[in-house]
């Protein structure tokens, strides 16, 4: 693991022209060294001095390389660097240039784990890792590190030599399908790991990171068609830009990737204002900046910043017409796009290639220690579970006799759909398969039974759940299996059918979510080949038998032409085919009918789709639904509970559909699992629920059955080994909430139409401002189900005697310049007098260390006592106490109060540092916590920097958000 690195100071980045911003505390922080002396408690690591790194777009020899070899390139040769030739094998791909030795620019996506596109690379397989989420919850940079170099060996050894990932896109609202693939909802937490992540893929070398999604990309919901952020200048600055300032001016990371949507009014990519102004100019970026998959729009947008198109020609070898093709050429030779600017771009591109070393390396394949990173990503896996409900129930006892596993896909290995979904993994190790390792040779049974239908991206459609397979009967078929399905390639049923099958229920969610190799649908459905992504026809076929008397609303949700008969009868009649538009992709029909009792009933449904009907590069979509009348119990969950009665113990295993492409529809568990969990509550008083979900689900109408709720996130492929682990109390869990949990969709801080999905379906209003997810919370008084950065542990811990370093601090300096940071020494008590020697810890540091935000798991040599604390950083302390039975870790949360001096409205509470110490029984020791002045500033929208009002701020400590109980006044003032 790397130690103390240093990054380079902001000062030597190049001047601004036209914007810049002050930091007050930075330039301070930076220079910080930490010496840690050896001592045998509490964090895991230490910071040493080390000398200054260099990074690549401060080496001269990188810079001098790329000059002679531009000055060697033809026109053609600089514009084929501009854009990616079409290559499935890769994420994206740029040829190489063979004349001048210039390499290919070989890309995998690598949020979760390194996705292969051919099976010529290690067979095509690679470590599917826990989502970043799961490496958020954490809220420690070694796991991170740990995530990224599983990342970057496999990258490496594969072939590949450059990296998309990380993704640091703040999740403001909780339905965002991608939620999974970033660090959740404070930039702060998103700095953290972000530069973790990226310092660690290019520290590696022979590697080259990539940033993404640029810029203020929140949401799935129309990315295609226009979707528009409307969003202020101050939020853009405070919130979703931060992550990528830090990360750039801490581990510079040698591209940027730009995004599908518009930021107020303009496509990100062809944005002057954020990759000219904002990314190059006030940030000091100096790597390339390339498009999402076709995320460009004209040619001229490379005078707006952007670098690369990608993926660019689809006709390599031949000259081709993609926007940075032959137009690009077309464009120089006419005038509109200077060959200055050529020059720039290509030079952007050359210079990290070079200075991170993929000049000096080739690209043969190399063996993976895939044993070794399948139980990396179990122990990353544990480190991110967060107990969110424990009544005594938790960890399990291995002798317990007997336990039932229960969930649709607690037998598979559950993770997200999309761009970062790994295929083909090394290994799996479900849940069930990780309890039943963990207890051989126990003599306590195990059983198992899904308890729900499989759940694919059907979930994503509106309306009810689909009708369960336990009422339906095939023809010809066992009672209680589903429907006959017959698919047809063509709209007019002719001819043998393509499919002919049983499937559990009705539910077609096609396009996108069809893809082979980017589909996150339980392998217990019958797959949904990408061939139905063409003009089709289907017909389904069964007998309903109704459980219950009462009226039953069916519905069917559809896209296309589209019949339901029951009992001979036409019920829903829809003759053309849907025409989308940006608020609504599809119609649902609803039909009351009523039943009685073990009455048996024909249905039959038959859909067609067109193309003409495509929206957002989903196609066809069909669900038939309904909403029964009160008292039904579905017969898989009955015969769950009766499992779990029988059994000492449950473990319930909950699953959603979080994908790439579209948002989730509902924050409830999809296809009755609710339903599920509180008949087993019910069977059992000691059921244990795991979540293993991209996010934000509802809970609270089912968590009072259950005596356990362990969030899992998306745990990776031994995520059966870290589930077990935690359940039985090998890993006590200190993972904490990277974003917040509410009670339902409509509690939420953006919670109107106009925010989300925005107006008309395409302006999404950033009205809240700042105030995104806990600060959001709190400002406008929203009790969310769990709050930010909670989570309970399987011991308990006690805070006292909060202080801060220096309790008053003068903030001055020029315009663009760091301001110094002066301040009056506080004299510190007999309990800060006994940390002196060595006892205490020290946490995050902003631009300090190896990643520019470090952990900073060494100890702290003590105060000065009694003596001026100029230029000593901002930091605060608290003891904190193990008062339980168990050895566990826990996250210091230090959150800056809201400063009433200040012109402008700032968070009730902004987080501001934290720490991660490990604590044995009974064991107590002081940690700090270095704050970031940031937190107690604005940025100032009229001279474009951050602002350090005076006044009196609290400072508040706690474990998580909601909970502070320590609080200490600090004192700025203005010193000019």
């Amino acid at each position: 693991m790397r130690r103390g690195r240093a990054p380079v100071p902001r000062s030597t980045l190049p001047p601004k022209r036209r914007r810049h911003a002050a930091r007050t505390l930075a330039a301070v922080v930076c220079a910080l060294t930490l010496v840690a002396p050896a001592t045998a408690n509490a964090h895991r690591g230490g910071n040493q001095a080390q000398p200054q790194v260099s990074y690549w777009d401060t080496d001269q020899s990188a810079t001098a390389r790329a000059a002679a070899l531009l000055g060697q390139m033809t026109l053609d040769e600089k514009v084929d660097m501009l854009h990616g030739e079409l290559n499935n094998d890769y994420g994206f791909y740029n040829a190489p240039i063979e004349r001048l030795g210039i390499p290919a620019l070989t890309m995998t996506d690598g949020r979760n784990g390194v996705r292969l596109g051919s099976t010529e690379f290690n067979g095509g397989r690679s470590t599917l890792l826990p989502s970043a989420i799961s490496a958020a919850a954490s809220w420690d940079a070694d796991v991170a590190d740990l995530h990224a170099g599983v990342t970057a060996d496999e990258a490496f050894r594969t072939g590949m030599n450059t990296v998309l990932s990380p993704s640091v896109n703040i999740a403001r609202v909780p339905q965002n399908g991608r939620n999974f693939e970033s660090f959740g909802e404070d930039p702060l937490l998103m700095s953290a790991m972000g530069n973790a992540w990226n310092g660690t893929i290019q520290e590696y070398g022979g590697l080259l990171g990539n940033i993404q999604d640029w810029a203020v990309y929140t949401q799935e919901y129309n990315r295609l068609q226009d979707a528009n952020m409307v969003v202020d200048d101050r939020t853009l600055q405070e919130i979703y830009n931060r992550p990528f300032d830090e990360i750039i001016n801490g581990t510079h990371p040698g591209s940027v990737m730009c995004g599908f949507n518009k930021v107020n009014g303009e496509y990100s990519c062809g944005n002057d204002f954020l990759i000219n102004q904002i990314l190059k100019e006030q940030y000091g970026f100096q790597g390339f900046v390339m498009s999402d998959y076709n995320a460009a729009h004209e040619t001229l947008e490379i005078n707006a910043g952007l670098d690369q198109d990608q993926p660019g020609n689809y006709t390599p070898g031949q000259v081709g017409d993609c926007l940075f093709c032959q137009p690009l050429i077309d464009a120089v030779n006419a005038g509109t796009v200077s060959i200055d600017r050529i020059n720039d771009a290509v030079t952007r591109i050359l210079r990290p290639m070079i200075g991170l070393g993929l000049f000096d390396r080739d690209l043969n394949q190399l063996p993976i220690d895939e044993a070794l990173h399948n139980t990396q990503s179990a122990e990353a896996a544990a480190q991110g579970m967060v107990l969110l409900k424990n009544d005594d129930v938790l960890p399990l006892s291995e002798d317990l006799g007997s336990i039932a596993v229960i969930g649709t896909d607690a037998d598979e290995v559950v993770q997200g759909g999309g761009s970062s979904h790994i295929a083909n993994t090394t290994s799996e190790t479900s849940p069930l398969a990780g309890i039943q390792e963990r207890l051989a040779d126990t003599g306590t049974e195990v059983t198992y039974v899904p308890g729900t239908d499989p759940v694919t991206s059907a979930a994503l459609l509106p309306g009810a759940a689909p009708i369960p397979s336990s009422f339906m009967t095939p023809a010809g078929g066992a009672a209680g299996t589903g429907l006959s399905a017959e698919y047809f390639l063509n709209q007019d049923f002719s001819g043998s059918p393509y499919l002919d099958r049983v499937e559990p229920y009705v539910g077609l969610n096609t396009g996108f979510y069809a893809f082979t190799s980017l589909n996150a649908n339980s392998p217990h459905f019958p797959d949904i080949p990408q061939d139905l992504n063409t003009n089709m026809s289907a017909r389904w076929s069964a007998t309903l038998t109704a459980p219950v008397t009462g009226t039953y609303e069916l519905q069917v949700v559809t896209n296309g032409k589209t019949t339901l008969t029951v009992d001979g009868t036409e019920v829903v009649n829809v003759t053309d085919f849907f025409t989308p538009t940006a608020t609504q992709q599809n119609q649902t029909i609803s039909v009351p009918l009523e039943f009685t009792a073990g009455s048996t009933h024909s249905i039959e449904l038959t859909y067609i789709y067109d193309n003409s009907s495509t929206w957002n590069q989903v196609e066809s979509q069909l669900k038939l639904a309904w909403v029964p009348p009160e008292g039904v119990v579905l017969p898989q969950a009955a015969n769950a509970a009766a499992q779990a009665a029988d059994a000492d113990a449950a473990v319930v295993l909950v699953r959603d559909y979080s994908t790439e492409g579209g948002d989730l529809s509902t924050l409830e568990l999809p296809n009755w699992q609710a339903d599920l969990i509180r008949a087993v509550g019910a069977a059992n008083p000691n059921t244990v629920v795991v979540m293993t979900v991209g996010g934000v689900v509802e809970l609270v109408d089912w968590q009072d059955a259950v005596g356990g709720v362990i969030h899992g996130w998306y745990p990776g492929q031994n995520q059966g080994t870290a589930i077990a682990s935690v359940l039985f109390g090998d890993v006590n869990p200190s993972g904490k909430l990277p974003i917040t949990l509410p009670v339902n969709a409509e509690q939420t801080p953006v919670s109107t139409p106009a925010q989300y999905p925005g107006v008309d379906g395409i302006n999404a209003e950033y009205s809240e401002g700042i105030f995104v997810g806990y600060r959001g919370y709190q400002q406008f008084g929203i009790e969310p189900a769990y709050p930010f950065g909670y989570g309970l542990s399987y011991t308990s811990f006690d805070y006292s005697d909060l202080r801060i370093t220096c309790k008053v601090y003068n903030t001055g300096g020029q315009s663009g310049k760091f301001d110094a940071l002066e301040g009056e020494a506080e004299t510190p008590g007999a309990d800060a007098d006994a940390t002196a020697s060595g006892d205490g810890t020290i946490g995050t540091q902003l631009h300090q260390g190896k990643r520019g935000w470090d952990k900073g798991n060494g100890h702290h040599h003590g105060w000065d006592k009694g003596k001026s604390c100029r230029n000593k950083p901002l930091q605060a302390s608290v003891r904190i106490t193990n008062t339980g039975d168990a050895a566990g870790s826990e996250v210091v949360q230090a959150y800056a109060g809201a400063n009433a001096n200040a012109p402008v409205q700032m968070a009730p509470k902004a987080l501001a540092g934290w720490t991660k110490v490990d604590l044995e029984p009974g064991e107590s020791t002081r940690v700090r916590i270095p704050l970031d002045i940031e937190a107690f500033s604005y940025w100032d929208v009229n001279t474009d920097r951050w602002v350090t009002p005076a006044g009196t701020v609290q400072v508040h400590v706690g474990p998580n958000s909601a909970d502070t109980p320590l609080t200490a006044d600090l004192r700025i003032r203005s010193h000019r």
